[in-house]
């Protein structure tokens, strides 16, 4: 990943869309956001999303933030926005059993790369967040904590939050011993303390030790998953939306629900 490019600066009170107006004047748009959620918990997917911004007031989300420093409604609220005002976005999940596979990082990576190229708009530009991202096939730069500083990559993880809170929550239904609903999957001692008791289940992450450790003879290292729960879809979508319409005129279409 590349520094800005030569001639772009941001200042440090430039506020959340200082590094898209920075790339913009020096002629960089569209400009894409990644983000993940669900890289430190030990059960359910990783889900990573891309989002592009439009310029202007339209592509400035009210309330817009980190997704962890939001509240749920609040984030409800920003991802029903997100969702309404961007140029494109996108999300993908990749399964605990693939995470398991790829090892956390490689699935990380995996999972920002086909967010991005499944945006239905080339950016010409990508933000990330923490560490940068090669094979991206466009120039970009990695931002220390970039979803507290740059707009796209808060949209990017409010994206990627909301959608695999909403999937744990499913997963909740199905397991409800786990509490999946409350903790979405992290460590916990509640959660800990369900995992001594009942095991893992499909959803938990073989290669983290806890749960390793949770595994009772009779179980082997795999759990088979029970009818028509193995395959659930979380869809990789994006949507583009009409740069000279209003805020709520948007046209999209749900591609085929494929497993990350």
């Amino acid at each position: 990943m590349s520094a800005l490019p030569r001639g772009s600066t941001v200042r440090r009170d430039a506020g959340l869309y200082g590094y898209e107006r920075a790339l913009r004047r020096v002629g960089l748009d569209p400009i894409a956001g990644v983000d993940e959620a669900g890289r430190g918990p030990c059960a359910g997917p990783l889900v990573a999303a891309a989002v592009i911004l439009p310029d202007g007031k339209r592509g400035q989300v009210p309330g817009l933030a980190d997704s962890k420093l939001l509240t749920a409604k609040a984030r409800d609220r920003c991802y029903e926005e997100v969702r309404k005002r961007a140029l494109a976005w996108s999300v993908v999940a990749i399964e605990a059993p693939e995470c398991d596979r790829l090892g956390m990082h490689v699935a990380n990576v995996q999972a920002l790369r086909r967010a991005l190229f499944r945006l239905d708009v080339r950016p010409s530009y990508v933000l990330t967040d923490g560490f940068g991202v090669d094979g991206l096939g466009v120039p970009g730069l990695a931002i220390w904590k970039g979803d507290r500083v740059a707009a796209c990559i808060a949209a990017a993880s409010v994206i990627a939050k909301v959608t695999r809170d909403r999937v744990m929550e499913h997963w909740d239904k199905e397991y409800p011993q786990y509490g999946f609903g409350i903790h979405k999957g992290y460590c916990t001692p509640e959660h800990q303390a369900a995992l001594d008791e009942y095991g893992p289940c499909p959803q938990h992450r073989r290669r983290f030790e806890n749960v390793r450790r949770s595994l009772r003879p009779d179980m082997g290292q795999n759990v088979a998953s029970p009818t028509g729960v193995e395959s659930l879809p979380v869809s990789e979508r994006s949507e583009r939306t009409n740069n000279t319409a209003g805020p709520s005129a948007h046209a999209g279409a749900e591609r085929s629900e494929v497993q990350a």
